[in-house]
């Protein structure tokens, strides 16, 4: 088969290594996962006709990749690694192995051509990894509070205090780095003072829409919902009409629309008509505030379109 032929590249990200698998070329290589590496893959790729770059998403290891075969110009798609198992396993590929995985990719490349990935700015992407830490952080706070509640030896509870304000020193520090990120950053604090715009969206919950969700502002509004996770899901079947739920998503945005949402149910007027309405409906208060998420979410995204702060409809 003619190298000429446009690949769909398929690759393994490993810490110390990048498995790549070409289709329909049927042709493999294997690179290190470093600077040098990503120089011979790159060099490497060029002399074939590659269309589109797949990948997982794998934290930490996937960074430096995705950064240096986006300046190269590869067009690339970052695919869940969840959804890459679930396409190995309806094809009948139970094995699982680097090589395996990287032909894997490249063939679910070539199938469903998923979404193209728009690699982030080295800004967006410290500012990631700053909200990644400050997630940990605030676990550990909460699990330091916890064990605060249930030690009664004074050296215990003096060494949880420490570690306490020793975590709340540190998500301070975080909080001062992203503000300081976003000053440096006039199109995306233009996006931030949108959003906190909004009744009961706070510098936090702003943040993470921003950080979780890049491409707010630039969907369609059942795309924005859709991606959140905060779009029903139909189970019908026959005459048999399932009960509609969420799933999937990105989970650490939904977390952060919860408070706002909460937040909007008591003070906003449109949205506590709208969750008083559901509620005298009989529809379950969680559900009701799963809607006003979802809400928030569309009003986000239509008012980073149109490039405009929040206002309150007239009375």
């Amino acid at each position: 088969m003619s190298a000429n032929l446009a690949q769909t590249a398929g690759v393994d990200i490993s810490k110390h290594a990048l498995d790549v698998h070409l289709h329909p070329q049927a042709e493999s290589a294997r690179f290190s996962n470093d600077a040098k590496g990503f120089k011979a893959m790159i060099a490497w790729l060029r002399r074939r006709e590659i269309e589109r770059i797949v990948y997982e998403a794998t934290g930490a290891y996937h960074r430096s990749f995705e950064q240096a075969m986006a300046q190269a110009g590869f067009i690339l798609a970052k695919v869940n690694p969840a959804r890459a198992r679930r396409f190995a396993e309806a094809i009948g590929q139970l094995a699982k192995t680097d090589a395996v995985d990287a032909s894997m990719l490249a063939r679910m490349g070539a199938l469903l051509k998923p979404r193209s990935t728009v690699a982030p700015s080295e800004n967006l992407d410290a500012m990631q990894q700053l909200l990644a830490a400050r997630r940990a952080l605030v676990k550990d706070l909460v699990a330091a509070q916890n064990r605060l509640q249930i030690r009664s030896l004074a050296l215990l509870r003096r060494q949880l205090k420490e570690r306490l304000a020793q975590i709340e020193r540190q998500i301070a520090a975080i909080d001062r780095a992203l503000r300081e990120r976003l000053k440096a950053a006039p199109a995306m604090k233009a996006r931030f003072d949108i959003l906190t715009s909004i009744p009961g969206v706070g510098a936090t919950s702003a943040v993470t829409m921003l950080l979780e969700m890049p491409e707010l502002g630039s969907l369609e509004n059942k795309g924005a919902a859709s991606l959140a996770g905060l779009a029903p899901i139909a189970r019908d079947s026959g005459r048999w009409k399932g009960e509609r739920r969420i799933r999937a998503g990105r989970a650490h945005l939904r977390r952060a629309l919860y408070m706002p949402a909460l937040v909007a149910a008591r003070w906003n007027r449109d949205f506590k008509a709208k969750y008083d309405a559901l509620v005298a409906a009989g529809k379950p208060k969680k559900l009701a505030l799963t809607v006003l998420m979802r809400k928030l979410i569309v009003l986000a995204n239509v008012l980073l379109k149109e490039n405009r702060p929040w206002r309150p409809k007239p009375a």
